[in-house]
């Protein structure tokens, strides 16, 4: 029988990603990652640790029947780790929460909880979260931030005393050493082979395996009917850019862009590559154009920007976020391709945050916008950007004539409005 876990917490930070990361080593070329929500970073960790691409399942832009259809499609082996986003029901109120994803796929959820610094006190937290939803599919906990074994089974007690059916899996020791070197998270240049290994042992090395995958048996719910709009192929070629600068993009969309166009050609803008003369559409994705360190690898792609020029003249261009900067004149004093008479500034806070609909010919398009640069001159914009809480929010993105470029990140299966 396959085996399927999601691995969340009361909240970010709590150690969802190193336990993560530990899994995906100990069931290596035999696990399929996935991401709850709409996270590039993560996907990207993943697939280095399992050398299998990540999936992202997200409960805002997909219903339930496309959050299986998702799952069945991309779960290819015998394991799946599964890693949530934030707090457990953080989301809820879009339906995009781990609760939601772990509940619409019949998958148990295993909660690591920081026990540093309490014990009886735990077993509370525990019990509030079992009790804030009737099914809430938490079926192991795994503590964090453990002095000792007997800290372990003084938490432990109390969690079997209160908590009922719920395996307790094991702890991971406070302060780990090989942490502190690694900076996990922050650089993927720093996670080769050699510190992967030591951190998975390190945070394996009191957790019970067999009492995990003693609650990951799980049955695929069957999915018979293609949950999507079906799209007639395309006897088109399209290019995709992707690089160190425009790197995020969901796996499922260069799949989906396979199955739409007679041919998908990757283009790396950072090696300065031409767009071939004989592409249909350019697909710019999001990623990093605007800082320093990346900016620097554009300033001499001038092959790819002079081909991108003429084939903007009159074919097909697509863009999110980092790839609308890029269409745009500069942003501050980086000068962009200057397709688009568009004019940016990158600001110390957070421009936007969170889920947003776009409203593209009547339709409106399900997405997330993540960004801390604006636009501060633009002609009038033919498209407006809508967040889930508000009624409209400015900056939204730009459509001229061929060209469509927005701030927000699509799932393209769902909207193949191109």
């Amino acid at each position: 029988m396959k085996k399927a876990l999601v691995i969340s917490a009361i909240a970010s930070n709590q150690g969802k990603t190193l336990l993560s990361m530990a899994l995906l080593h100990h069931y290596k070329n035999r696990v399929r990652p996935f991401k709850c929500g709409p996270d590039f970073i993560d996907p990207q960790f993943h697939e280095r640790i399992a050398a299998t691409p990540s999936v992202n399942l997200d409960g805002y832009m997909m219903n339930k029947e496309q959050l299986q259809w998702m799952f069945h499609t991309y779960f290819d082996k015998n394991v799946a780790i599964i890693e949530g986003v934030m707090g457990y029901y953080d989301g809820m109120d879009k339906g995009a929460s781990a609760y939601d994803v772990a509940k619409t796929l019949g998958v148990a959820s295993v909660l690591i909880l920081d026990g540093g610094g309490s014990y009886i006190t735990v077993a509370a937290v525990l019990k509030g979260m079992l009790c804030f939803r009737q099914e809430s599919n938490i079926k192991a906990v795994v503590l964090n931030n453990i002095s000792s074994v007997m800290h372990y089974e003084l938490v432990k007690k109390h969690i079997q005393a209160e908590c009922e059916g719920i395996v307790v899996c094991g702890w991971i020791q406070k302060g780990l050493e090989v942490l502190n070197a690694t900076h996990l998270g922050l650089d993927l240049k720093e996670l080769d082979s050699s510190t992967v290994e030591h951190v998975s042992q390190a945070v394996l090395e009191h957790i019970d395996i067999n009492a995990l995958e003693s609650v990951m048996d799980v049955v695929l719910a069957s999915v018979s009917v293609y949950p999507f709009k079906k799209v007639e192929k395309k006897e088109e070629i399209c290019v995709l850019v992707k690089d160190e600068n425009f790197s995020f993009v969901y796996y499922d969309n260069i799949k989906f862009l396979q199955e739409m166009y007679k041919k998908v050609l990757i283009v790396q803008s950072t090696k300065d590559e031409v767009i071939p003369a004989e592409a249909d559409i350019v697909i710019l994705p999001g990623g990093y154009v605007e800082t320093q360190e990346h900016y620097k690898k554009l300033q001499n792609a001038l092959r790819f920007k002079d081909s991108l020029l003429h084939h903007a003249k009159e074919k097909k261009v697509y863009a999110e976020c980092a790839g609308l900067i890029y269409l745009g004149e500069a942003c501050d004093e980086k000068k962009m391709s200057g397709i688009l008479p568009i004019t940016f500034t990158l600001t110390n806070k957070r421009e936007r945050l969170g889920y947003y609909k776009c409203e593209l010919d009547g339709q409106l398009i399900k997405g997330h916008a993540f960004h801390y640069s604006k636009i501060i001159d633009a002609p009038q914009t033919d498209i407006k950007l809508y967040k889930v809480s508000k009624k409209s929010a400015k900056d939204g993105g730009y459509k001229q004539n061929n060209i469509f470029a927005t701030y927000l990140h699509t799932m393209w299966r769902v909207h193949s409005s191109f």
